[in-house]
């Protein structure tokens, strides 16, 4: 699993700042006032070949009683309860206040790996300056600039030591011959139902109201010989529809599982419709680089003219998972399941496919021979031999010459080309251009 960062400290010290920092991203709202950040906000980040998830919260104040700010108090706790590392910032500029001194006796009283770090510290001395925030009792404190960068590098280092995790810990030990199954989706799409079904026992409480599964249950299953890990997650809901707490501790254990499944099979309520929530869903799978199917559940309670509808909005809003398998089924009456599993086993054989690099360079060569790629300006992309740069999901790199000019549109047309050849339905499929720089340019410039 990975670990699970959460940015803790008062308003206005920079946590949103620190978060597009580590996820090398925008995502968060950044201004020069306090208290914008209010919900809880989950990135993915990356420090070398070790991921983590960040989470950024708003302001927090332990003993506030009412009103916004003890709904953002709850938020900031139920981060620290996911949490494997606490990182609490502090402001190194205004210094330390009495509202630092109550949080960090929350967090010595949760007991939790905690990290202090002092925020907007560019230009400063750590000794001189900083040496008020060791009033705190909470170790070190590192200096960091969040907004120039400054110092962000070693902090992460220091907070993923702190875990003491070896390269074994951080990879689950994976059986290749059991594939992990996501059932995910959003609340009420079915996803217990469909699970009981396949194991033919009320094994996963099932009801009709969202939000009964609260955590990523793990349940072995075999098939026709075929081992499965089938993993029921909790319903991904739109941020202003998760009230309850414990509902929002589920979500990180959801993004967790998606991550470590081997395939995602995404349900779809057919009686909801496809909904900007499915979509988003949709692209955090897509994002992870799983294998994923599609099913459209509760078919059976569709006419004709709703049918037509969802399957209009599917080919629409989901354009982009083109490459999967749709199914459309009844969890409860048992139809259409048979061929889900057909779907769910090729998806996964696509991901874990093995290209050689002659039978790959053909492809691309009779790719090009058919279709070149447009000239810009006086370049003309030359792509001269492939190979497979990975698996699950598969990666095909691409060397030649120019390949900075080649156009989104012509690196679609090659992607059909390998699916097509190598039939990799189910499975997203990424593209590497390489491009071989001349070992010359220095001189004739000179």
């Amino acid at each position: 699993m990975k670990p699970v960062l959460a940015l803790v400290g008062r308003p206005n010290v920079g946590k949103s700042t620190l978060f597009n920092r580590l996820t090398r991203s925008r995502d968060a709202l950044v201004a020069d006032f306090a208290g914008l950040t209010r919900d809880r906000h989950y990135g993915q980040g990356r420090l070398g070949r070790r991921d983590f998830i960040v989470i950024d919260t708003g302001g927090f104040e332990p003993d506030a009683s009412s009103g916004i700010y003890k709904e953002m108090a709850k938020q900031t706790r139920q981060a620290v309860a996911e949490a494997d590392v606490v990182i609490f910032v502090v402001d190194a500029r205004a210094g330390l206040s009495a509202q630092d001194h109550d949080i960090a006796i929350y967090l010595r009283r949760i007991g939790k790996p905690c990290l202090l770090v002092a925020n907007k510290a560019e230009g400063m001395r750590e000794g001189a300056q900083l040496s008020e925030f060791y009033e705190l009792g909470m170790g070190e404190v590192q200096a960091v600039s969040a907004a120039h960068g400054q110092g962000v590098r070693s902090m992460l280092e220091s907070a993923l030591e702190t875990l003491h995790l070896s390269d074994d810990d951080e990879k689950e030990i994976e059986n290749p011959d059991v594939i992990r199954l996501a059932v995910a989706g959003r609340p009420n799409a079915g996803k217990s139902t469909l699970i009981n079904c396949w194991l033919g026992e009320e094994r996963l409480v099932a009801f009709d109201m969202p939000g009964t599964t609260r955590d990523a249950i793990r349940v072995p299953f075999e098939r026709n010989g075929q081992k499965f890990e089938l993993i029921d997650t909790a319903g991904l809901r739109r941020k202003g529809k998760v009230f309850e707490a414990i509902e929002k501790f589920s979500v990180v254990k959801t993004l967790q599982a998606i991550e470590s499944a081997n395939v995602v099979l995404l349900l779809i309520d057919a009686e909801q419709g496809v909904t900007d929530q499915d979509a988003h869903i949709a692209g955090f799978v897509l994002d992870s680089g799983r294998a994923v199917v599609l099913a459209v559940n509760k078919w059976d309670a569709l006419d004709e003219y709703h049918r037509e509808l969802v399957q209009r909005s599917i080919e629409t809003r989901l354009a982009f998972l083109k490459f999967a398998h749709l199914h459309f089924i009844s969890a409860r009456k048992r139809q259409g399941l048979g061929p889900l599993w057909a779907s769910i086993v090729q998806a996964h054989k696509a991901a874990n496919c093995k290209m050689s690099t002659p039978l790959l360079t053909r492809i691309l060569l009779e790719s090009v021979q058919f279709q070149t790629p447009k000239k810009s300006g006086m370049f003309r992309p030359k792509l001269r031999y492939a190979h497979q740069g990975g698996m699950n999901p598969p990666v095909i790199v691409i060397h030649g010459n120019s390949l900075e000019h080649v156009s989104d549109a012509y690196k679609r047309f090659l992607e059909g080309r390998f699916r097509k050849a190598f039939d990799l339905v189910g499975t997203p499929l990424r593209i590497e251009l390489k491009t071989s720089h001349n070992p010359y340019a220095e001189r004739e410039s000179v």
